[in-house]
């Protein structure tokens, strides 16, 4: 069974996900592979560079994520230019991934996205699980772990889809306005229910 699982910034998607891992799924982190898809040499990275100029550029020659983050964070258009050239090559990756985890006879694998949906990711699976928290406890919780001030912390929700929009593809919705105790409890249950065969 592939699972696609997602949620907005600071909803504790990475929580479900680290959970899911102990209990012994096989995770695809598509932040890990939408790295390697714009790391030095890759067709993506060239793109990008061409399209923002080198002054998103750390001095290794990397691509400085926090610098170009700030920029397409705050305009749609450059936004889109971005994803455009990212999520192709990362949809073939992560379709790849599936493929060879498959083969290796793993019997559920999650695919930990956090725009699993905006990315059309959610076509290559069988169940979709969306992570779903307060607006307000996700702005307190980037502010505490990231360091963001409010504002940006707005900026970061706001270029995402809303839990709205997310639970309209939904097969199940984890409800992560409460503790971590609370949230393992309901990441155990979900998990007897796929071993035994639901959903």
């Amino acid at each position: 069974m592939v699972i696609g699982l997602t949620g907005g910034i600071a909803s504790g998607k990475s929580t479900v996900s680290a959970k899911l891992k102990e209990l012994g799924a096989a995770i695809i982190d598509v932040d890990i592979l939408a790295r390697s898809v714009v790391s030095k040499g890759e067709i993506a990275y060239n793109r990008i560079i061409q399209c923002f100029g080198e002054s998103i550029l750390l001095p290794n020659g990397e691509i400085n994520r926090k610098r170009l983050g700030s920029i397409v964070f705050s305009d749609k258009k450059k936004l889109a230019l971005l994803n455009g050239i990212t999520h192709p090559e990362i949809i073939s990756r992560v379709k790849e991934r599936i493929r060879e985890l498959k083969t290796a006879g793993n019997s559920v694998i999650v695919v930990d996205a956090a725009i699993l949906i905006e990315m059309g990711l959610y076509k290559y699976v069988d169940s979709v699980w969306v992570v779903a928290a307060d607006r307000e406890i996700q702005i307190k919780r980037l502010i505490e772990r990231d360091k963001f001030d409010y504002r940006d912390s707005e900026k970061r929700i706001n270029s995402q889809f809303t839990d709205d929009v997310r639970k309209k593809y939904a097969d199940i919705v984890i409800d992560n306005n409460e503790s971590i105790e609370t949230l393992s409890k309901k990441i155990e249950e979900l998990w007897g229910n796929v071993m035994s065969g639901g959903e």
